[in-house]
């Protein structure tokens, strides 16, 4: 993992005092932070910038952050890059909107100097786990079920058609068909997936769950009432 000076980071928030008093934070700790003032302008950077993290306000003029990450998530350049959505809202709605547009983590403001240096930390820790990954060789590629799950590209084929996923989804996915009829339990695929250092909601497997098998099928993704869920072919 690069030093914190070679660190992208992309801070996106239409308040200006939002954005000095995050960069001054990060850029104190070495990270190297970029700014931008709204979602199309981050678009663009993010294609220039290829940042290892996006700080993404959630509320925003003309395009918000939900929109806005959907849109990230469509780039393939940009398939590693963590995205972390910063809000004072903290409605269950709203962050599974944020997981369904391919969002990382939630950031609540206002927030502490201490403890936002430790979630970019722990965000980019996360980062870090999805290069060795990719890095991994031959065991970038399962096939199962008709499918082919391609863990460098980060696309599934099924068919003749080209699946591309928001990340967790692909990572839920993968790590679901790596082990066929094994019962994943809902703590092993917290910490699989999200990190043990993410805290997310209780219904944010099932959301993830209910949009995979709306893409791939509802029958290969078995529920076990109570523990968590497996892969069957």
């Amino acid at each position: 993992m690069p030093e914190p000076k070679h660190q992208k980071i992309l801070l996106v928030d239409d308040e200006s005092d939002i954005r000095e008093f995050i960069s001054y934070n990060l850029s104190k700790e070495g990270y190297n932070v970029s700014t931008a003032s709204n979602g199309k302008e981050a678009i663009q950077k993010a294609i220039e910038l290829k940042p290892h993290l996006i700080i993404l306000d959630v509320m925003m003029p003309e395009m918000d952050g939900i929109e806005t990450c959907s849109q990230l998530r469509l780039i393939k350049e940009l398939n590693s890059t963590i995205i972390a959505f910063l809000t004072a809202r903290g409605e269950d709605y709203s962050q599974i909107a944020g997981f369904e547009a391919g969002g990382d983590d939630y950031i609540t403001k206002p927030i502490k100097p201490k403890v936002l240096i430790s979630r970019v930390k722990a965000l980019l820790k996360r980062y870090k786990g999805i290069q060795e990954t990719k890095n991994e060789g031959s065991t970038n590629t399962i096939e199962i079920a008709g499918l082919t799950i391609d863990k460098e590209k980060y696309i599934v084929i099924k068919g003749e058609e080209e699946l591309i996923l928001p990340r967790k989804e692909f990572e839920l996915l993968a790590l679901l068909a790596s082990k066929k009829n094994k019962v994943f339990t809902r703590d092993e695929i917290y910490s699989s997936v999200w990190g043990d250092n993410i805290i997310v909601g209780d219904r944010t497997i099932d959301v993830h769950i209910r949009k995979l098998r709306e893409k791939i099928g509802n029958e290969l993704i078995k529920t076990i009432k109570g523990v968590g869920y497996k892969f069957v072919d």
